[in-house]
């Protein structure tokens, strides 16, 4: 049975805020993970709260098709980019210009001496500053690390009108089979973890699999893979919603979150142990499209749609902020870092204070900017 995008709407804000603070709590983490071996008991509480969150992304992106597909009949695919993409390139300009200033004026006039390991002052130079006020037009930087979502939405945008034309006339037993093609993607991370060891030596010096080279990035299961299936999942939830009671969910969905969340926070904790500090082997653990991520996104997202929380007007407000809370906050938790840099605060603590003080601070700046039409556009 197909839900009213009216029935949707209560859910829908609820996994908006919900997905909006994981993301905050994930990046007051960070800082923890940062730590290493340098203070062991900050990287583990670090690691073992961060992975905890990870569903953060997948759940904005199952929101996105929730409330995108199917598009609406009628709509022409200019029409469609026009809409969306034009609506998140002023954010993404923006941001990427006043997340750079909004930091280099944090680590050089207010916390020159901040203890945050991810960064070094040193690199918040004018020289520096100017290159990253104008590098956005090839990728993010390390100030503007949350656009990075806004850089792959925009690849979401332009495959979605395509994926439409199939998904309105598939039927549930077809788009099953390409979900269950997706899921084998998700397991490849870990099969070229594990290739090496059981005698694969690439080709001509390259690890890819199945048909990747130097002279082709495109695999396989290239045109299957990473969040367009997210996209199909929200998609089949939202048009054959599961039946489950609340006893069969959770008989299902918690032993499958706990076994996502401990092959992702063991299992960086172990890979840790083999490549110290090495981001290109660790972040695998926390690939956003890999299984153990999904097993912890889906629970999260059938829960959420499962109660069916009824629309309510400060639960709307909340929502409207998230999208501008996103954009905003990464600043905002070097602050929080340093604001509660102190001993007397159990690990723990200090990451829940970062994240909340996050969350306030980023909330308020977009309140602020959204009564003034100048600025409204940025956040909303």
């Amino acid at each position: 049975m197909k839900v009213s995008e009216k029935e949707n709407i209560g859910w829908i804000d609820m996994l908006r805020v919900v997905a909006c603070i994981l993301v905050v709590f994930a990046h007051c983490c960070d800082p923890f993970v940062a730590h290493f071996d340098a203070n062991r008991e900050m990287f583990l509480t670090g690691v073992f709260c961060g992975s905890l969150v990870r569903p953060c992304v997948p759940l904005f992106a199952m929101m996105t098709a929730v409330l995108l597909l199917p598009i609406k009949p009628g709509t022409t695919v200019n029409r469609f980019y026009s809409k969306r993409i034009g609506r998140i390139i002023k954010p993404l300009i923006f941001w990427s210009i006043a997340l750079p200033l909004m930091a280099f004026l944090y680590f050089t006039a207010v916390s020159p001496d901040t203890a945050n390991p991810q960064l070094s002052v040193s690199d918040y130079t004018q020289s520096t500053l100017i290159g990253r006020l104008y590098t956005f037009i090839f990728n993010f930087n390390f100030d503007t690390t949350p656009l990075w979502y806004l850089y792959m939405l925009i690849g979401l945008y332009i495959i979605m009108p395509i994926i439409n034309s199939w998904l309105v006339q598939a039927s549930r037993k077809e788009i099953k089979t390409v979900l269950y093609i997706w899921g084998v993607t998700l397991v490849l991370p870990y099969i070229k973890m594990v290739a090496p060891a059981l005698g694969y030596t690439g080709n001509y010096g390259h690890m890819g699999l199945f048909g990747e080279c130097d002279w082709n990035i495109y695999g396989s299961f290239y045109y299957i893979s990473g969040f367009i299936g997210y996209l199909i999942l929200a998609y089949y939830l939202k048009k054959y919603p599961l039946d489950w009671s609340w006893k069969k969910m959770a008989a299902i969905c918690l032993p499958m979150f706990i076994a996502g969340y401990t092959v992702t926070s063991v299992g960086y904790v172990v890979t840790n142990e083999y490549f110290p500090g090495n981001y290109a082997y660790l972040e695998i653990l926390w690939y956003f499209t890999g299984i153990n991520v999904f097993m912890m996104t889906f629970p999260v997202f059938v829960a959420i749609q499962k109660l069916d929380t009824a629309p309510r007007k400060w639960l709307s407000k909340a929502a409207g902020l998230t999208f501008g809370v996103y954009l905003c906050h990464f600043t905002f938790t070097f602050l929080s870092y340093d604001l509660y840099d102190t001993p007397a605060l159990p690990y723990i603590v200090r990451i829940l204070l970062a994240a909340a003080t996050t969350v306030a601070i980023s909330a308020l700046l977009v309140w602020v900017m959204s009564k003034f039409r100048l600025t409204r556009i940025f956040v909303s």
